[in-house]
Formats: structure tokens, sequence, C-alpha cells
């Protein structure tokens, strides 16, 4: 078992450092597409090395090809300065190259990814007794990766982008198609339960969306289709959900009592979300019964 943990800490920490890489570039092939559509409205041919430029630069920020650089002086890393927490720590939280800050935001999310994987082994509701499980575990470990981007992503901009929610939603939809076909005792109730969780997470809000004057973003809509998959079943849903506001309302109510913050204010919801979701799928079980005890 310690191997594992240390397998999967290691793992984590790795791919802590892709979620800082998927967060960054997504962010700046946004602004990079904002100011080519700005380029094209002005219809003029002296900007058509602009244009060239700008495409140029969105092919290097490309999340599976392009090359890690400062986000300061843009300067490539080396291998060196991309091991994860240890390389920031050595540095002193500094480029090696322009000695600009880095922001802690870099060790934070690679030790938060190593911290999930290593939890949800020891916290997974099920045995690992049989195949469908270890599907289950590795498709939740996947699916983890995209939803702290987009948890990162939506705490620092307000936003969840669909260049990352739909490929997070890909991963986690195999996963649960190939344990439905292969793994679930009742197929029927299983792809049942899973429609019925995307309602939910994802038919909820759609209708806030439409009937309250956009009160939330369109962003929580598409992600209602990760996290419904996740959690297969509509109770889990609204149990997501009943946390998700629980966290959202602790997050808030400081800033209302100091009136820092008014009842209008935009607050990141999809980490909310994403959090209770975590919470939902390992501690779902125990939740359950200690409810269903409650009611016996």
């Amino acid at each position: 078992m310690i191997l594992t943990l240390v397998v999967l800490a290691c793992l984590g920490l790795c791919l802590g450092s892709f979620v800082n890489a998927v967060v960054w570039r997504t962010r700046q092939q946004s602004l990079v597409t904002s100011r080519q559509s700005s380029v094209k409205k002005t219809n003029s041919r002296r900007l058509s090395t602009e244009d060239s430029r700008l495409a140029t630069k969105n092919n290097q920020l490309s999340i599976l090809k392009g090359r890690s650089v400062c986000p300061n002086c843009l300067h490539e890393l080396a291998p060196r300065d991309l091991i994860p927490v240890f390389s920031w720590l050595f540095l002193r939280g500094r480029c090696r190259y322009c000695h600009k800050p880095i922001s802690k935001q870099y060790p934070i999310v690679e030790l938060t990814m190593a911290a999930v994987f290593v939890s949800s082994y020891i916290l997974w509701p099920q045995d690992f007794s049989g195949a469908g499980q270890w599907l289950l575990f590795s498709t939740w470990l996947a699916t983890s990766v995209g939803l702290l981007a987009l948890a990162v992503y939506d705490w620092r901009w307000l936003l969840l982008p669909n260049k990352v929610v739909y490929p997070t939603f890909l991963v986690a939809a195999a996963g649960r198609a190939i344990y439905i076909v292969g793994y679930a005792p009742d197929k029927l109730s299983a792809l049942l339960n899973w429609a019925g969780a995307i309602a939910v997470t994802s038919g909820l809000f759609y209708l806030i969306y439409n009937l309250s004057d956009k009160y939330i973003g369109g962003g929580d809509i598409t992600l209602g289709l990760v996290t419904g998959t996740i959690l297969a079943t509509p109770f889990k849903a609204v149990l997501m959900i009943f946390f998700a506001s629980i966290l959202g309302t602790l997050f808030a109510l400081p800033g209302l009592i100091s009136k820092s913050r008014g009842f209008q204010s935009k607050i990141p919801y999809g980490p909310f979300l994403i959090a209770a979701t975590f919470i939902v799928l390992l501690f779902g079980p125990a939740i359950t019964d200690w409810y269903e005890q409650l009611l016996t």
C-alpha cells in the first residue's frame, strides 16, 4: 500500500504541473483568439502580419505540443526547472532567467493534485476486488485532473472554458459507459441513474440560467455533465449541490458581513461544485447510511 501511495503522490505532482500548464495555456489561447478577432474586425491588409504572428503564437501554446515557458519572461524552461514543487522551492519562487516571482499557485496546485490522488485511494468507498472498481477509480483520477484545471481557471477568471470541460466530460463518460456495459449488475438501472444525475446537475442549472436572468454562468451547465457522470445517481447529485451551496455560502459570508462584497457580487461557483463532487464521491455512501439511520 505504501508503494501505491508513493506512486500516486508522484503521479499527482506531475499531473498537477500539467494542470498549471493547461490553465496558463488555455488562458493565453483565449487572449490570442480575442486579439485575432479584433484584428479581423479592422479589415486592414496591413494587419496581416500581426494576424499571422498571433496564429503562430496560438500554435506554440498548444496544450499537448507547446513547450513550458516562464509566465513572465516567456523563456523556455529546462527539465531541471520543471520538477514539481522542488524546482519552485529550490529557486525560492523565482524564475531562473528573469528572477521575477512565480506564483505560489504552481506548488499549491501540484500538492493539491497529489493530495487528491492519495486521499482518493485511501478513502475510496468500495474495495478494489474487482476490475470494475479499478476502472471507476482510474476514471475518477483522470477526470480529477480536468476538474482541478477548471477549478483553478474559474477561481481566477470566473470562467469554465469548454476547451477543458468537454475533454474532461469525454473521459468521464467513456469510463462510465465502459463500466455500465462491462461491469454494472443492472445495466438499465445504471444508465437511468446516470441520466438522472445529469438531469439534476446540468438540467437544474440550465433552468436557473434561463429563468433567473443569467444569475449563474453557462459554464456551470456544462460542468454538470462531468459532475453528474462522476456521481452517477440523482441522490448524490442533489447532495453535491447541497454541499456546494454550503461551501459557497461560507465563502461569501465574511464578505457580506464586512460589506466588502454585495449580494450581486460574482463568485466562482465551479470550485465549490468540484469540491462538493469530491466530498460526495468519497463520503456519499457513509452520508447516505447516516441519513437512512435518521429515518429509521
